[in-house]
């Protein structure tokens, strides 16, 4: 009797250690996707809102399926050199994309994943140009199934005055 009950002890123990270890380490993969959406999506909006504050033109593809990608900035800098930033959404493995900045200063051109993962849904993802201001919206999706976290920011950028 006394050896029953030391296993069904054990086996209380020792599923209680499984199921803990378990959600440990679920949980830290979905933190993990988490913090990746999050850097992905802080990248992207740094980028362009760093290109759009400096842009003296800027083109919107005015295609809704598209979400107004590719997105073309441009300005002439202090020592008179034209600048031209592209950024547009294009394949990764697995259905996400990657937003991809093709940077032109005069004649040399300098191409750049500066996020992935991106939803490519244009209405997670887009850009819009209202009232002088262009707004931003980007969402990062990264895992699969109960590991997949998503992480969705908005950015209002205001361009150089006179545009």
């Amino acid at each position: 009797m006394e050896i029953v009950l030391v296993f069904a002890i054990s086996g209380i123990i020792a599923g209680s250690i499984t199921m803990t270890l378990f959600q440990v380490v679920n949980g830290s993969g979905r933190t993990n996707n988490h913090m990746t959406a999050v850097r992905q999506v802080q990248n992207a909006g740094y980028w362009v809102s760093h290109d759009a504050q400096l842009a003296q033109s800027i083109e919107i593809d005015d295609n809704p399926l598209g979400g107004g990608f590719p997105l073309v900035l441009s300005w002439t800098g202090w020592d008179d050199v034209e600048h031209e930033v592209t950024y547009s959404l294009e394949d990764m493995v697995g259905g996400p994309k990657q937003l991809k900045q093709s940077y032109s200063i005069g004649s040399e051109l300098t191409e750049t994943i500066v996020a992935q993962f991106i939803n490519p849904d244009s209405e997670k993802t887009k850009c819009e140009f209202t009232d002088g201001m262009l707004v931003f919206t980007v969402t990062a999706t990264v895992g699969y199934g109960s590991q997949e976290q998503s992480e969705t920011r908005v950015y209002e950028i205001v361009p150089r005055p006179g545009l």
